[in-house]
């Protein structure tokens, strides 16, 4: 089988099929053949209705009766039916899902899995997936079903029919991981054949783990290679040296306005010796939110200065670069009248966003190195936008520009040099995920909190009940002059489905809270307007300010000390802990209010964020709960899609880890092994921080 063939080779793929499967990027044969099973279903098991007992179950049957109900909470609905076999039958039902209604034939049978359970004291099947009975029956050997993802328009049946007829093609899969020193017993001849073939086509659950074992250490493998070469290929560059200054270091934090914590000054040393080196630091710099990071960046910035070189620091929003610009601009004009006239260099600042007025000459100004520290957006990595001597970028929420955007902000540095990385996340990253992904990468981490922030309380809470539990707390913060935000996730009642709008919901609000000034900021609005908008409630021009997930990064107002995030159960771990991190900043108590829609207990993730203010904490759960590929997915743009490696599998990450660099270390060529080659290019330019 030749993988890289054009999916056009396959049987049963014309030109409408194979202009299907490309939209959702399915273009060669080996694209299809690596499009794994979401899950299994063992059929075997099904079990008759007269038999049922609570807990996961799958009947066969047919289903009739269907309706759906609204019910007197806003927005829920209930789609209930009745499903029969030769012995019995239960009621059914799911929640707010209509389609569901027009989604079954009566005449036909289908196989229904989902959770048995007593409700409202009766018993039902809960949220069942349905698969016909026909589907199974057709594709399936045994009774142990490989379940395909639908695809935009590929439905899962498809997938099963073209992977049924390349079976007789799998055993001629070639061989990809090398049989080098330090690989597991196995990685052997024909083992890759073999673990796809039982990845489609299992007799039973031991073959389907078998198979995914293997295909998870093969994408680990990939990815710790390409994160070793990253590394060794960045030690091949050379970089400005940027010497530490131990008076002028001494008197900054000596006059800085407040005490850095632990973490910061250990961040800081790292960063400086790092940038003494004539190979360019590449480090990231984890900080919860509010822990302080842009002091650590803006002292090694100080560094650079005093060198005589320039410092870039990109940020992702005009709002955030803003931010870090005034903030900066007021520390470093304190600190030049703390320090004794002349004796030091501190940077000259400057900001260069979209809307920065005089970019023409600021630009020159850059050119000819009589700014020392600029801070902006996507406008400092144009074309017209040249340096003097740039010796050190910072990139804040890296993960918020590709890799090719990185890259034009660092070849801006003078000719036959790479400058110094420091890369700024508020999004902790596991450590297995860490260690993994980026390799040998150097992490630093702010683990603790300044002195004085106030801690955040966060309450479940279901939407039935706000107006009891959560109405009259809004009174008290806004009769204290403080502010809200409240999260919505979609802007019109057009891409509603079942959540709240915006709009509609600031309409209600202000209804509620007539007294109150409700603003609305949303993603599809201008910059200038939510510059505007943001600047308005900076200034408690707005005290409730009804936002989409836009404020998530970079927004700081200490007087906002009460956030809601409405139909909170849709959003992830790290998105929820974003948000949260939007209250909190200023000198009094904080509160956090997950809105819960659906009936019965809380998601785990919400009862951790709960419990929990630990980011990094809730980044571990995270991995547990959704994955490496979402998480991964979250702070880093790109594709990386890790189908099957589960990153707290210790074992396989230490058994690719050695292999990896016996590979690195031993008289091996990468050219040697094309296929391998051509995948690991792609993990490196998604796993390099530059």
């Amino acid at each position: 089988m030749d993988l890289l063939a054009p999916i056009e080779e396959v049987k049963g793929v014309g030109p409408k099929t194979a202009e299907l499967l490309r939209r959702v990027n399915i273009c060669t044969v080996g694209d299809l053949v690596y499009c794994l099973p979401r899950l299994y279903e063992n059929y075997q098991t099904t079990v008759n209705i007269e038999d049922l007992r609570p807990g996961k179950v799958i009947i066969r049957g047919k289903i009739s009766d269907l309706r759906v109900v609204r019910t007197n909470r806003r927005r829920l609905t209930m789609t209930q039916g009745v499903i029969r076999d030769n012995t019995g039958a239960i009621r059914t039902i799911w929640f707010n899902q209509p389609y569901r209604a027009k989604q079954f034939d009566e005449k036909r049978e289908y196989y229904f899995t989902g959770k048995y359970e007593l409700k409202n004291g009766r018993y039902q099947l809960t949220s069942p997936a349905a698969t016909l009975v026909q589907d199974v029956a057709s594709t399936a050997m045994s009774g142990f079903q490989p379940i395909y993802s639908a695809k935009s328009a590929i439905k899962p049946q498809m997938f099963h029919k073209l992977l049924d007829g390349l079976r007789p093609e799998f055993a001629n899969i070639p061989d990809l991981l090398p049989f080098t020193k330090g690989k597991p017993d196995f990685v052997k001849e024909g083992a890759r054949a073999e673990a796809l073939y039982n990845s489609h086509f299992p007799e039973n659950p031991e073959e389907a783990e078998s198979a995914r074992e293997y295909l998870a250490y093969e994408e680990l493998f990939e990815l710790i290679l390409a994160a070793k070469l990253n590394k060794q290929e960045n030690q091949r560059l050379k970089s400005i040296p940027l010497p530490f200054v131990a008076e002028f270091t001494q008197n900054l934090v000596k006059n800085l306005p407040f005490r850095l914590t632990g973490a910061q000054r250990r961040a800081t040393w790292e960063i400086l010796q790092n940038l003494e080196q004539n190979t360019p630091m590449n480090r990231l710099l984890q900080g919860d939110v509010g822990s302080g990071k842009t002091i650590v960046a803006a002292l090694a910035a100080a560094q650079a200065a005093q060198n005589g070189h320039q410092t870039a620091l990109l940020a992702p929003t005009a709002i955030l670069a803003t931010q870090h610009f005034e903030d900066l601009e007021k520390l470093f004009r304190r600190l030049k009248r703390a320090l004794p006239a002349g004796k030091f260099h501190l940077p000259r600042i400057a900001l260069l966003t979209g809307a920065t007025r005089g970019k023409r000459q600021l630009k020159e100004a850059i050119k000819q190195g009589k700014i020392d520290f600029v801070i902006g957006t996507h406008a400092l990595i144009t074309d017209d936008t040249h340096f003097c001597s740039l010796a050190f970028c910072i990139i804040d929420e890296q993960h918020r520009f590709g890799v090719g955007q990185r890259q034009k902000l660092l070849l801006k540095s003078p000719p036959d040099t790479a400058p110094h990385l420091l890369s700024m996340t508020a999004t902790p990253i596991p450590r297995s995920l860490q260690l993994t992904v980026f390799g040998d990468l150097d992490v630093s981490i702010l683990n603790e909190l300044p002195p004085g922030r106030q801690p955040i309380t966060t309450k479940i809470l279901p939407e039935i009940h706000q107006k009891a539990d959560l109405y009259p707390q809004m009174r008290e913060i806004l009769a204290k002059n403080q502010q809200i935000y409240w999260i919505c996730q979609v802007i019109e009642e057009k891409n509603a489905n079942t959540a709240t709008p915006v709009k509609i919901q600031a309409k209600k609000l202000q209804e509620i809270f007539p007294q109150a000034k409700v603003g609305i900021l949303h993603g599809k609005m201008k910059p200038d307007e939510k510059d505007a908008i943001m600047e308005a409630f900076a200034q408690n021009k707005i005290q409730i300010l009804v936002s989409t997930t836009v404020v998530e990064v970079g927004v700081n107002v200490p007087n906002a000390n009460m956030i809601i995030i409405q139909d909170s159960e849709n959003y992830g771990l790290a998105q929820l802990h974003q948000l949260r991190g939007r209250v909190g900043r200023g000198d009094q108590p904080a509160s956090c209010f997950l809105l819960t829609t659906g009936e019965g207990r809380p998601s785990k993730r919400l009862r951790e964020m709960e419990k929990s203010t630990d980011g990094f904490h809730l980044a571990e759960v995270d991995l547990q709960i959704r994955g490496p590929g979402e998480i991964y997915g979250a702070m880093q743009h790109g594709e990386l899609n890790l189908q099957i490696a589960n990153l707290s599998d210790t074992a396989l990450i230490s058994q690719a880890g050695n292999h990896a660099e016996t590979f690195i270390r031993g008289e091996n060529h990468l050219e040697d092994y094309p296929e391998l080659a051509a995948r690991i290019k792609k993990y490196q330019q998604i796993t390099t921080l530059n």
